[in-house]
């Protein structure tokens, strides 16, 4: 595996590896370090899938708003490049802000509508940074795949419909949410929750698990219904406050109406929250598929 940090570096890297062979197939892993088991499960199926495989670790200033947590998001640069190794990646881009940003950007990639919900609400311009520092990437690396995580699924409905959009010439690969033992999806602000915090956030998993078994059961049946329950469950817990629940269909995002029968929805739906624990703000879902799948 090599390391690099500069645009041109990579870009050489890249060029010697297709020189070797120009049917390889590169496969891109876009994250903000701090590398744990979620990010290793997307490494090892760029992997599989993909011949030549690029980790991007950038922590993207421009996604982050006014008292958010850019400037203390955990980092450890060594840890993460022993983790990507370990998970077999062969280049890892490890830019800096100037590099990624040596003027202040007066361009942005935004996509609407499917940013106007969920974190979209909760965090104005959030979804702007991504897909700015997305677009950089797959046109810096020109992957032939991407792979991000289920866990911010509104995250990749976004990526999809910007790639859609603008003709990106990449395929998106979502992967599915990889979870603690106990249930608790990986995430690398969970470093953040105090032990007693921790161990009252697997009410999250808790709420979707129990709520999809109760929609797929037919013990409730609508999307008020299921929002009603998911907001009794995670009330259970005193340090928990509800940011947003919601139930929309997947990958479109729009909200589904109170009444609204979920298991005759010809698309996915979603249930999607976000809960704040102290200052740690955790987000989880889950899809429930539609009829016949």
């Amino acid at each position: 595996m090599k390391a690099v940090r500069t645009i041109a570096e990579l870009r050489e890297q890249i060029g010697e590896m297709k020189a070797a062979s120009a049917k390889a197939t590169i496969g891109l892993v876009p994250t903000m370090g701090y590398l744990h088991q979620g990010h290793a499960s997307l490494i090892r199926a760029a992997k599989v899938k993909t011949d030549i495989v690029v980790v991007s670790i950038f922590v993207n200033p421009i996604q982050f708003g006014p008292g958010e947590d850019f400037e203390t998001y955990p980092r450890d640069e060594a840890r993460d490049l022993a983790a990507a190794e370990a998970a077999g990646a062969d280049l890892v881009f490890l830019p800096s802000v100037d590099t990624m940003y040596p003027k202040p950007t007066k361009t942005k990639i935004a996509v609407s509508e499917v940013t106007s919900g969920l974190c979209g609400a909760s965090r104005p311009g959030h979804f702007d940074g991504v897909t700015t520092v997305v677009g950089k990437l797959f046109h810096i690396v020109q992957p032939d795949y991407a792979f991000f995580g289920m866990k911010d699924a509104q995250q990749v409905a976004v990526i999809e419909q910007m790639v859609y959009d603008l003709n990106f010439n990449v395929t998106i690969v979502p992967c599915p949410i990889i979870r603690e033992e106990d249930g608790l999806a990986l995430s690398s602000r969970n470093v953040y929750l105090s032990p007693e915090e921790r161990t009252q956030a697997l009410v999250l998993s808790r709420s979707l698990r129990e709520t999809k078994e109760a929609v797929k059961t037919g013990q409730i049946r609508t999307a008020g219904e299921a929002k009603e329950l998911l907001t009794q469950i995670i009330g259970e817990s005193p340090l928990a406050v509800i940011d947003y629940v919601e139930i929309a269909n997947f990958p479109e995002l729009s909200p589904l109406a109170a009444e609204t029968a979920i298991l005759e929805q010809e698309e996915s739906v979603l249930m999607a929250l976000a809960v704040k624990f102290g200052k740690t703000r955790l987000i989880d879902n889950c899809l429930i598929q539609p009829k016949g799948e």
